[in-house]
């Protein structure tokens, strides 16, 4: 089943999520649950300088979770040390009621972490099937299952017509389409994506909300990062502003975005959703 935009409407979604606000403002003043992907305490210097200081959050599985803040507030490296390409001098990462936190990003992948880099991590001069069997490859599947699988992914994700078209002829929402299908061949149960919104043209966009929207409502917990601000508020259940290292602000779109303080200091007196 394709979930291209104009089978799956943006508007619909946006009308699940907030009915779901409910169920989001009883999270934000709980403790992980004992499946949730969760950070706690983490802290990073680099020389003198502490770039992260005690930052704790959490995604279950089923939301989606956004990490914000200014360039220098030091989202990108708890993001890192949550991924596994940077180790905390201290705290602790959970998957589930796993300590993940020195395990590196392969192991990590294993346990159900999945991955999308913000710089394109498409096989250029390989297909777009070609791209996700590489994948599938490497589980252990009979030839037969391993290809079932790779349609499967291809209708599901709307790149069935390309699937023989290169990496480096993919137009931007295909190749994030593509890069997405390939990440969830290993079924993680939440996945992470690092600017998810760079790189693509406008119509784009909304494609991309849609398959995120999707992925929360097979259950995978998503947490991305990015400097669209308004592009990822407007497909985020709550989502986390960092300033000066620390967690400054946690809320729900709506709550962030009318908080005087974060739009002092962050998004701008004359910003709008």
């Amino acid at each position: 089943m394709s979930i291209l935009p104009e089978d799956v409407s943006i508007a619909i979604n946006h009308s699940e999520q907030r009915a779901s606000i409910s169920t989001t403002n009883q999270r934000l003043n709980e403790t992980p649950s004992a499946s949730a992907l969760a950070a706690f305490q983490l802290q990073k210097s680099y020389g003198r300088r502490r770039v992260v200081d005690n930052v704790s959050l959490h995604v279950e599985k089923g939301e989606v979770v956004g990490l914000l803040g200014a360039n220098g507030a030091g989202k990108t490296t708890t993001f890192y040390m949550i991924v596994g390409l940077e180790r905390p001098d201290a705290g602790v990462v959970s998957l589930g009621e796993r300590d993940v936190t020195k395990l590196p990003m392969y192991l990590r992948a294993r346990l159900g972490l999945g991955y999308l880099p913000q710089e394109p991590s498409i096989f250029r001069k390989m297909t777009a099937a070609q791209n996700i069997l590489a994948v599938l490859e490497t589980m252990g599947l009979r030839r037969r299952e391993r290809l079932t699988r790779l349609e499967e992914l291809l209708e599901e994700f709307g790149i069935a017509h390309v699937r023989n078209t290169r990496g480096d002829a993919l137009s931007g929402g295909e190749r994030r389409r593509t890069e997405i299908a390939r990440a969830l061949a290993t079924e993680p149960q939440y996945i992470l994506l690092d600017e998810p919104f760079a790189g693509i043209d406008p119509k784009a966009v909304d494609d991309i909300q849609n398959v995120i929207l999707y992925l929360r409502n097979r259950s995978i917990g998503i947490l991305i990062t990015d400097h669209n601000v308004r592009e990822t508020l407007g497909v985020t259940d709550r989502a986390y502003i960092m300033a000066d290292g620390r967690i400054f602000r946690s809320g729900i779109p709506r709550q962030l975005t009318e908080d005087a303080e974060v739009r002092r200091l962050y998004l701008g007196e004359k910003f709008r959703m």
